[in-house]
């Protein structure tokens, strides 16, 4: 009954509660599938690397080894596609990688890719390339290789067998083949078969009947005692009950209210509480940057550059929690902005680095986090998302599918955003993608990022996906005007947790306000500075509020909005490709935003090598709050 749910897409199908046909989620060893695509292999690689990496840190509570008893083998990740997706980059990386990580980082890496083979790949012939990449692989690829006949079960079961058994053994990569196996009844419903299969061929197909088959080897094979008669009356009742199932199914309830859907994206927030409002008000510029280092002597700490902060609140988490790992692209030497500069040192079998593949280094985050770890990944630059984007849509999306039962608790640190000059638009990227399901911070100063960091570790064990941005230019800014050193902060108490909801206010008083978040916060500032100097009219003083979460409006800026009559809202990312876009709809279209609002952004173009050109600067805040205050 569960299985015929899941065809004809009840709510009370266990699996997705009615969104999709899938299968697995039947326990923390069994996860969903969709269908035999080939973005299911990354993150079955980085559940075979995460399996002994979450036993030797975990150890006793490790909860997926207190489920097994004394009689279960080693784990083993077995993943199946399809023959026409070992053409998919996907699985080619997947497979780069299980190889890398065993035969040349020494890596125990239990998988087994199981490549079911019908020569065919919807409407293309595999015209013999299976074969030969296999053969090649088998040959010289250091990787064994095992064919089944698809039509042969008692082949398939001991060929499965042998190819999981050396991949235990060798804590090795594995394939499988499942050769001649016969697609009986096209690809999927929308499928034109008669379009490039004869008449002949497709009816040949379908008298195919690999059943039949697996009765006759049955019955032939006197050890199981079972006539033809008994496997005759039990297929019958098989079928009867599988009528009953699908007709009685076909009656359930479908989803019909939006808001579950909704509910589904991502696991509940853990509730944080919110800052006191002294922590995070200043009272204008030079006094702000007072106010913002005043608990340098209450809290024993030393002010310093947001990096420095970023580097110490990671090590302050992983020594917490063992279940944290980081993982990136040359990290154990610090990363390419020093962020976790001797962290290896601290933490050696958890900070590790991988090739530069984006697809495997999040499809392994995926892994780690369905056998019990947290990853914390560091992408480079943010640019190199895109590489990775597919893997990055998977991460978030398995809740939704799973309708909750399958989280991919996990940050990202997502550094080279916001303005600079190094890398052009490939090292200094300004755009977003901001798929529901993820929770997305940008912080503008180190004492607020490491409160949010506090408050995205909770999240992340709970099952969030938290994505910090971090701007290129705040890592080591110390100095907001001249050299002044008010971008430096202190260390904040461990009690301290930043949650999403709360903002920080540049002032108060003021009946106009300029919305930033990161480096765009110090900008804002900066154009507040020189439109001081320039200006004598009252109409120029305006407040800054910091909000860093990017997804939803924060009931701290909320709150606070009615306080104004003016307000901007400044965003560092591109125009057409921004947060605040969407929550200025929002906003309107709750009437909490006052008369007067103007928006400014990046510009919708690509960011040049070398210079500043293209992103959001004093110049524009400058012009925008102008406009803004004509409007009376």
């Amino acid at each position: 009954l569960d299985r015929a749910r899941g065809y004809v897409t009840s709510s009370l199908d266990p699996v997705s509660g009615g969104v999709h046909c899938v299968l697995g989620g039947a326990s923390k060893r069994d996860y969903v599938v969709t269908s035999t695509l080939a973005s299911q292999t990354p993150p079955a690689v980085g559940r075979a690397l995460g399996f002994s990496l979450a036993r030797t840190l975990l150890g006793e509570d490790y909860e997926y080894y207190n489920e097994m008893d004394a009689s279960d083998h080693d784990p083993l990740s077995f993943v199946t596609l399809g023959d026409g997706s070992v053409h998919n980059a996907h699985f080619l990386s997947a497979l780069n990688l299980s190889l890398y990580a065993r035969h040349h980082r020494n890596f125990r890496c239990p998988v087994v890719f199981g490549i079911s083979d019908n020569d065919l790949s919807i409407s293309l012939r595999g015209h013999g390339h299976l074969n030969a990449f296999v053969d090649r692989l088998e040959k010289g690829g250091g990787i064994p290789v095992y064919r089944a006949n698809g039509n042969d079960m008692f082949d398939v079961y001991d060929k499965t067998v042998q190819a999981t058994q050396q991949a235990r053994l060798r804590s090795a990569p594995a394939i499988i083949v499942y050769q001649n196996i016969v697609r009986r009844f096209g690809h999927a419903a929308s499928d034109r078969q008669s379009a490039y299969l004869s008449q002949a061929e497709i009816q040949a197909f379908a008298k195919s009947d690999v059943l039949s088959s697996a009765i006759v080897q049955t019955v032939e094979n006197a050890q199981y005692g079972i006539s033809c008669s008994e496997l005759n009356n039990r297929f019958r009742h098989i079928g009867e009950c599988c009528v009953k199932a699908f007709e009685a199914a076909s009656l359930e309830p479908k989803l019909t209210c939006r808001q579950d859907l909704l509910d589904r994206v991502s696991q509940p927030m853990v509730q944080v509480a919110r800052l006191p409002a002294d922590m995070i008000i200043g009272g204008g510029i030079s006094g702000n940057a007072l106010n913002a280092n005043r608990s340098i002597n209450e809290n024993g700490g030393s002010k310093d550059v947001m990096r420095k902060h970023m580097t110490r609140v990671i090590a302050e988490t992983m020594e917490a929690y063992k279940d944290i790992v980081y993982i990136g692209e040359d990290v154990t030497h610090g990363g390419y902005y020093l962020v976790t500069d001797q962290l290896v040192n601290q933490f050696p079998s958890r900070v590790c680095d991988f090739a530069p593949d984006e697809t495997t280094l999040l499809g392994a985050a995926i892994g780690f986090s369905q056998v019990g770890l947290t990853p914390i990944v560091e992408i480079p630059y943010a640019k190199y998302l895109d590489c990775g984007a597919d893997m990055f849509f998977e991460a978030i999306i398995y809740n939704w599918l799973s309708n909750g039962k399958c989280p991919n608790g996990m940050i990202i640190r997502l550094q080279g955003f916001g303005s600079g000059k190094f890398g052009g638009n490939f090292h200094t990227h300004n755009s977003l993608h901001m798929p529901p399901g993820i929770d997305i911070v940008c912080y503008s100063n180190g004492e607020d990022y490491v409160r949010g960091f506090r408050n995205a570790v909770l999240q992340a064990r709970n099952g969030r996906i938290v994505m910090f941005v971090d701007c290129t230019s705040l890592l080591n800014a110390r100095h907001l005007y001249g050299r002044d050193r008010a971008w430096e902060r202190p260390y904040p108490s461990t009690n301290e947790i930043m949650g999403f909801h709360d903002i920080r206010r540049y002032g108060v008083g003021a009946k106009a306000v300029v919305v930033s978040y990161g480096d765009g916060v110090v900008t804002c500032l900066r154009a507040q500075q020189a439109l001081s100097e320039t200006c004598e009219m009252e109409d120029y003083e305006f407040d800054v509020i910091d909000c860093p979460y990017l997804n939803d409006v924060p009931d701290g800026l909320k709150e606070v909005l009615g306080d104004y009559e003016y307000v901007l809202f400044a965003d560092i990312c591109k125009e057409g490709q921004n947060p605040f876009s969407a929550m200025i709809t929002k906003l309107q279209n709750q009437n909490a935003l006052p008369k007067h609002w103007r928006f400014a952004s990046a510009q919708p173009t690509y960011n040049p090598l070398g210079n500043l050109l293209t992103f959001l600067c004093e110049e524009d805040i400058m012009a925008a709050y102008k406009n803004l205050i004509a409007m009376k």
